[in-house]
């Protein structure tokens, strides 16, 4: 195999590691929650607004990445986020009540929100077609890897040397990645000229913000269902709004042609689905065995980590998987596969032997990471060069969108199928979990079907490399 000619590896993995810090910042404080509420003298659940806060900023600034980038500059903008996102991590670290760590959250979701799509920008410009699947391959792992260390990386900080360094270990890390980055990112100059679109913004903005909250408030109380229907309202109202003022602006905040392309559509609907189920999974399989089994936190972490290692091992046979087979083929039998092992879940209980759970968990790993592969490859295999910041931000906005409701949706279902199975078996309290696992299988099949309708041939001229 050849090597790949236009691939800046070196920026690459710079943008993939500033990928997995922000990602890992999204959750890492869930572990961590109960030893920062000590110290902010809090209770626990009141941390869960300063992860809302950081993944709402994320969502909410994302569509904003692409104008910057094109009116001041990929390396301008890149390494001004990658500053805001350090600094803020700092004083994150320093905050000594709940609405300072909040505020300080909401500067680091700002400079996440710059800092990954602007990178990724920057891989994108400079490869040729053939060359988009390497590229992939390293942008990819981060959103493998981060969601399933985060819980493991945060409670052991809380527990060993404290909870600051959740936010203190990326000071480091941020100061090497802004020398590298006036280094390896190219010194483009801006090509837009145009104001931003503000009312595309705004309304965008409310869309994403309400829907966000407003799915984190369904299944509870009488009137958290109140707030919820009343924010998935505006979210729905606001949205259809946003729609028709994109698709009348002649500079749109968001540039929603990019969905006509059929791959870019798959990638980035049934793609979307796809990231929402399988970014699930973890939090089910800790509620299956903390929740459902009695097991403890460490023993609950410990064995999600061999979803980690199924992603690792099958990491570097993803690339050949997709050269050999085509698109099509891989992503709709990861899809496939990736179902059939949530059914596996459905009928394991305490009783079941660990080496089982583990093999069953390594194995979602390894389908996850194949398909994650296929979708984040597929989604720019046919855009053309002069929509591709476009596309990146469009891309960026759905994906962080998916990520965000992932753990929403997952509560929602664990609900749901709990309270049925208390009615019809009271006596088994992990029933529901694994109910639920039952509903991930059915519907990972809605994104299997529309990769099937791709053409057999759709994004050859990515998985084949001259």
């Amino acid at each position: 195999m050849t090597r790949s000619a236009t691939l800046n590896r070196p920026l690459a993995l710079l943008v993939a590691a500033t990928f997995f810090m922000e990602n890992l910042d999204g959750t890492i404080i869930q572990t961590a929650a109960p030893a920062m509420a000590i110290d902010l003298g809090v209770r626990a659940v009141d941390i869960n607004i300063a992860m809302t806060a950081y993944l709402l900023t994320l969502a909410v600034g994302i569509p904003v990445s692409g104008w910057l980038a094109d009116r001041f500059g990929t390396r301008r903008i890149f390494t001004l986020a990658i500053i805001l996102f350090t600094v803020a991590s700092a004083l994150c670290a320093l905050s000594a009540t709940l609405p300072m760590l909040v505020s300080m959250r909401v500067l680091q979701g700002i400079g996440g929100a710059m800092m990954v799509p602007v990178g990724r920008l920057a891989v994108l410009r400079a490869i040729d077609k053939r060359d988009l699947l390497d590229a992939m391959a390293y942008l990819t792992w981060p959103a493998l890897l981060a969601p399933v260390l985060a819980p493991v990386i945060g409670g052991v900080l809380a527990d060993t040397v404290g909870w600051h360094w959740i936010f203190l270990i990326n000071i480091p890390i941020g100061i090497v990645a802004f020398i590298a980055a006036l280094k390896l990112v190219p010194a483009v100059d801006p090509i837009e000229r145009h104001g931003l679109d503000w009312a595309g913004f705004v309304l965008v903005g409310v869309a994403l913000a309400a829907l966000v909250l407003g799915m984190e408030q369904l299944g509870g109380t009488r009137i958290d269902a109140v707030w919820a229907a009343g924010l998935l309202t505006a979210a729905v109202v606001a949205g259809v709004c946003a729609v028709v003022r994109l698709r009348r602006a002649a500079h749109p905040l968001l540039d929603l042609s990019a969905l006509r392309i059929g791959t870019f559509r798959v990638g980035n609907v049934g793609g979307g689905l796809y990231r929402l189920l399988i970014g699930a999974a973890p939090f089910l399989f800790v509620l299956l065995f903390q929740s459902g089994f009695g097991w403890t936190a460490s023993q609950a972490g410990l064995l999600v980590m061999a979803v980690f290692i199924g992603n690792v091992v099958i990491k570097p046979a993803t690339s050949p998987l997709i050269r050999r087979f085509g698109f099509r083929t891989v992503i709709v039998w990861s899809n496939l596969c990736g179902s059939l092992v949530f059914v596996g879940c459905a009928f394991i209980d305490s009783s079941t032997p660990v080496v089982i759970i583990a093999v069953l968990l390594f194995l979602s790993g390894v389908f996850r990471s194949i398909g994650f592969s296929g979708y984040n490859s597929v989604q720019f295999a046919d855009v053309p060069g002069a929509q591709t910041s476009g596309a990146n931000t469009l891309a960026s906005t759905l994906q962080q969108v998916a990520v965000g409701l992932g753990i929403a949706v997952a509560a929602l279902i664990v609900r749901a199928t709990t309270a049925g199975a208390a009615v019809v078996d009271p006596g088994e309290p992990e029933l529901g979990y694994r109910w639920a696992f039952v509903v991930l299988a059915v519907l990972l099949l809605v994104p299997a079907l529309e990769a099937w309708r791709m053409s057999a041939h759709a994004g050859a001229e990515v998985a084949a490399r001259r």
